[in-house]
């Protein structure tokens, strides 16, 4: 402000604070403007944050699970927490801040605990016996390779 009160030229003011002239024109055109309120800082943009309440409300919504928000499978990736931040409180994360704001609250990665239901060890080994041998031994055996395009026989 008192650079410019002295008429110092936006090109001095720029090297004396190692800025751009073109920022230096617009807290000029700012100040002109408004005054010294057009040039006070607006404070560090910094990530989103969400407030106490958000946050409790984000783990209401996360301990409900992904099937009742859309999502085909009952797991939480941060991508997926990303979106659902997103879509309740209109809060753009990336997907690692999404991880550090989880791991701030006392979220962790989790892996799941029970096997499948699903899952048949006897059928497994079955595969593994009879089914896996045969699919292994259909390979071509190794010769040497051509780069030509055309089939040998066709030369």
């Amino acid at each position: 402000m008192e650079r410019f009160e002295g008429a110092e030229k936006n090109r001095e003011i720029a090297a004396a604070l190692r800025v751009s002239e073109r920022s230096v024109e617009r807290w000029h055109r700012a100040w002109r403007e408004r005054g010294e309120a057009g040039i006070l800082s607006k404070g560090s943009p910094g990530r989103p944050r969400l407030s106490s309440v958000q946050i409790t409300r984000l783990e209401r919504e996360l301990e409900r699970g992904p099937l009742v928000h859309g999502w085909a499978d009952q797991r939480w990736t941060p991508a997926r927490v990303k979106t659902l931040i997103g879509r309740l409180f209109h809060v753009s994360y990336t997907v690692e801040g999404t991880w550090r704001l989880l791991k701030r609250h006392g979220w962790s990665w989790q892996q799941p605990v029970r096997r499948a239901v699903e899952l048949d060890d006897a059928a497994v080994e079955l595969w593994k016996k009879e089914v896996w041998p045969r699919v292994g031994a259909v390979r071509r055996r190794v010769t040497a390779g051509s780069s030509s395009r055309m089939r040998p026989a066709s030369r």
